[in-house]
């Protein structure tokens, strides 16, 4: 299926032996993250930014993909950067940053830091208890995309979310959650003061739960939810890039 302009995936080869691999929402493109590689590209890191499966094409085909095809995705671009590079640092933006933790949990010392935007652990909506039954007899509700405070601009993202895909994500959700001890890792994150997707509880039970020692949250005052694309994005992307800098120097030879 042909992929929406704007929404392809994003990909760099860096001078460095450190990768950072930034992962997008549910609904949502490599659009939204795109930026914030090109920054860290042009400070020789290799980047990767993949596409999920069933996203920047229609919400009908983010509708037959679930959880386990979104994470084997971006495990093995995970993996295939630690097998050529000394350190990687992943990321990522709402249910991507979920995906980024999972990986952290899953991959331990292999993962040399976690930088989250507005991270989706957990989920507030007054229908969202009725989503495991709603999704079998209604495929769609109105998108959530483009909740940014800066004008003109646009993630590249579905009008529909899906609710299927939506299901799938709330039952992974519960499996996070329960591992985030797991998690040790350096980590940084980014919290928009206003986030019209994601409640600030999420951020909250994340840092609540973590083992990581080493723990920075910086509240983004000018930003909605998908902050990478709105007021405060330099100070995300100039932050994370000081972030890897400091988490893999200490490996360098």
């Amino acid at each position: 299926m042909p992929v929406v302009p704007g929404a392809e995936p994003f990909s760099h080869d860096g001078d460095r032996d450190v990768a950072v691999l930034l992962v997008h929402g549910l609904s949502g493109s490599p659009h939204s993250m795109r930026p914030w590689g090109e920054h860290l590209a042009k400070d020789g890191y290799t980047v990767r930014v993949p596409r999920l499966p069933g996203h920047g094409t229609t919400w009908q085909e983010a509708n037959v993909t679930q959880w386990a095809d979104w994470y084997s995705h971006v495990e093995r671009e995970f993996r295939d950067l630690r097998r050529s590079h000394r350190a990687v640092v992943v990321g990522g933006l709402s249910m991507g940053g979920a995906l980024a933790l999972r990986l952290a949990e899953d991959h331990g010392p292999d993962v040399a830091g976690v930088v989250l935007v507005n991270p989706a652990a957990k989920l507030e909506h007054v229908l969202l208890p009725a989503v495991p039954l709603l999704h079998r007899v209604i495929p769609s509700f109105p998108g959530i995309t483009d909740d940014i405070k800066k004008p003109g601009q646009t993630e590249v993202g579905y009008d529909r979310l899906p609710l299927r895909a939506l299901a799938s994500l709330l039952r992974a959700q519960k499996d996070l959650v329960r591992d985030l001890p797991e998690v040790f890792q350096p980590l940084l994150v980014f919290r928009s003061a206003v986030d019209h997707v994601v409640p600030a509880s999420s951020t909250a039970l994340i840092l609540s739960r973590v083992s990581s020692t080493d723990v920075t949250e910086v509240v983004l005052h000018d930003s909605y939810h998908v902050a990478t694309l709105d007021n405060d994005a330099e100070t995300i992307f100039t932050g994370s890039a000081e972030f890897v800098e400091r988490v893999t120097a200490g490996d360098a030879t």
